[in-house]
This record gives structure tokens, sequence and C-alpha cells, in this order.
């Protein structure tokens, strides 16, 4: 059984007890981690496509230990120019080991709570009426626009584009 799964921004085709070097993570050594961006499954002749993840499939791995790795040289050169850069750096990584893979009935990690929802439920109904308020302005002339905002007391609508009357008609 192997899984491709999203790991630390990166894809990764894994098998049970298969080591694997990624970007560092952000766990302890020692510690087990789980994945849900599982991507395909396969099993044998049988597998499974995720659009875009398989819901209820986890990878269950285990850090081993944090380390960096091979030095990566990078030199810039531009000829008869006398112009050379060297630089390199080492990645840092972690080795994680494959414990499991689950194909359906595990469960994700609870998502953030959305508390800010619930208040914008009443904004978006008080916006409604303003909506169709303004496609209502917005089917007439900008002669009719100007003789609403002067009615309203709106002030400098003589310059002001259709728009522009719209939005002040609008917001009055």
């Amino acid at each position: 059984m192997y899984a491709i799964v999203e790991i630390a921004g990166q894809q990764f085709k894994v098998a049970k007890d298969q080591k694997v070097f990624v970007n560092r993570l952000a766990v302890e050594e020692g510690n087990n981690v789980a994945f849900d961006n599982v991507l395909l499954i396969g099993d044998g002749d049988k597998v499974t496509v995720g659009a875009p993840a398989i819901d209820g499939a986890q990878v269950g791995a285990k850090v081993l230990k944090h380390l960096k790795g091979d030095k990566v040289i990078v030199f810039k050169k531009k000829r008869r120019k006398g112009y050379r850069k060297k630089n390199g750096h080492r990645q840092y990584l972690s080795e994680i080991v494959i414990e499991s893979i689950v194909a359906s009935g595990a469960k994700k990690a609870a998502p953030a709570k959305k508390e800010a929802a619930k208040p914008a439920e009443p904004k978006a109904k008080v916006e409604a009426p303003k909506a169709e308020a303004a496609q209502d302005l917005e089917g007439m002339t900008v002669a009719q626009l100007r003789e609403l905002a002067k009615e309203k007391e709106i002030t400098g609508y003589s310059s002001m584009k259709k728009a522009e009357l719209i939005e002040a008609l609008s917001n009055v």
C-alpha cells in the first residue's frame, strides 16, 4: 500500500516503514505527526484519487530527528566582467518514518473556530437593500441621477460622474 501525501508544501510518494527527508517540521524529535492532505492511495490494483484530497484518509508518521542537508554551492559569474559570487546553504530537514496509512475513517484536525461568521450574517441582510437600490440607480441616466442628488441636497453633484453619483446616493 502506498500514498501520495502533501508534507510541508511538497508531495511525496510514501509507503509504510519508509524513511523520508522533508522540510523542517515544527514538531519535536520523537513525536508523532499526522498528515491529512492525502492526494492518492494505491492498494494493489485499487487506486483511490482525491479531488483534491481524499476525505477521511490520513498518513501517520514519527519524527526521528532534525538535521541539515548537504551543502549546496551557488556560484554566479558574468564572463569578462570580473563578477563572481559564491554562496552556499544547508537546508534544514526533518527525517520521518511513515508508521501508518489509513484510507478512511480517520478524524481530521479540528478547524479554527469561526466566531466572526455569526455577526456577519445580519450585516449581509442590511446590505441587500443597498445592493438592490444601487441596481435601480444604475438603470437611470446621469441627468436623472443629478436631479435625485439635487433633491437629496448632495453637494458637488454637478461635477460627479455616474459611478460617483450612484455611490453618493446609495450612501445617503
